[in-house]
């Protein structure tokens, strides 16, 4: 492919089942890296301009930050199409393009399973609030007639929500968001979401994605008595999700993003039956304050803090992404 950055040699992706463990992860966002139609916002067409150079940073893999049709409340975190591309940023074809020559180029991609929550946008949620209470397609939320359900779960965002639920004036009932009030959480209960998220990973494996990051997996599933993270249930779709793709796909990884300590996030790589990685949130900051310490102590301490990991498996040590630099750790 000849580009405005030189020819992409054909180096094609090696048949490595464990890529992932020594791979190197360039994270961009779409619409902020290159624009390649001139309208002032980047698009799949100049990221696939651009991959000879991503390639000479060293890196082996691009995890690409949501790309779907958005109202953009949450930087596109909020999605209101799981199966298309915000046409800013181009179109299916111009995205099985940027894939297809990333894969000549030696680089893999990863790109974003957000399935905690949808934009209130999205069509099931519409749908949601009209449906008879109950319904199959009612359910595919979760809703109560008080907000006093789930007391002794936290508000994750406490200086812009004040309760996990919002109410809805056309379903007539509360509904249930761990994140803002207009991205209401999945109800992973209900067997017919599990199986459209199903749905929807497939979509984009078949498109040739080599790793799916799980957004704010911890949160996935609710049950009263509970805090509502971590809870056997999620890991339970997590196993389901994981299933699908070993028997249908080679080569591929989940990597899950669980903002938790160490002990916790172990759980969510199964007996390698889960996910293959996972972030390690705790580390990067205590990087930094080694650093500014001059002392290693900071990592030594949250190191051994850190559990033994099945084999095949790899914690995802990160410099700097766009969640996380705090000292909270």
């Amino acid at each position: 492919m000849t580009t405005t950055q030189g020819t992409t040699q054909n180096l094609a992706l090696e048949d490595d089942p464990l890529w992932y463990k020594d791979a190197v992860i360039y994270q961009l966002h779409v619409k902020a890296f290159c624009d390649g139609v001139q309208d002032g916002v980047g698009d799949f067409v100049g990221l696939t301009e651009k991959l000879s150079y991503l390639r000479e940073l060293g890196i082996t893999a691009i995890w690409l930050m949501p790309f779907y049709p958005s109202p953009m409340r949450d930087d596109g975190y909020d999605i209101a199409d799981y199966v298309n591309i915000h046409p800013a940023y181009g179109t299916l074809k111009n995205f099985r393009t940027f894939v297809r020559e990333a894969h000549r180029s030696g680089l893999r991609v990863i790109t974003e399973l957000v399935i905690n929550h949808t934009s209130d946008q999205h069509p099931w949620f519409q749908d949601a609030r009209s449906a008879r209470p109950q319904s199959v397609r009612r359910n595919f939320y979760i809703w109560s007639d008080s907000d006093k359900v789930f007391p002794q779960t936290r508000v994750i965002f406490t200086d812009t929500e004040s309760s996990n639920w919002a109410w809805d004036p056309l379903a007539r009932a509360y509904y249930w968001h761990r994140f803002f009030t207009h991205q209401p959480d999945l109800n992973f209960s209900n067997p017919h979401v599990v199986r459209a998220v199903t749905r929807i990973m497939r979509f984009w494996l078949d498109m040739g994605v080599d790793g799916l990051r799980l957004d704010a997996i911890p949160y996935l599933c609710v049950r009263e008595g509970t805090s509502n993270e971590n809870l056997p249930e999620t890991h339970a779709v997590i196993k389901q999700m994981r299933a699908v793709v070993d028997s249908h796909y080679r080569n591929r990884m989940f990597l899950a993003e669980a903002n938790q300590w160490p002990e916790d996030v172990r759980d969510y790589f199964g007996e390698g039956d889960e996910c293959h990685m996972a972030y390690h949130f705790p580390l990067m900051p205590r990087m930094y304050m080694a650093i500014a310490q001059e002392e290693r102590h900071p990592i030594v301490d949250i190191m051994g803090q850190t559990p033994e990991i099945p084999e095949p498996c790899q914690w995802a040590i990160f410099l700097r992404n766009h969640d996380e630099l705090t000292s909270r750790w």
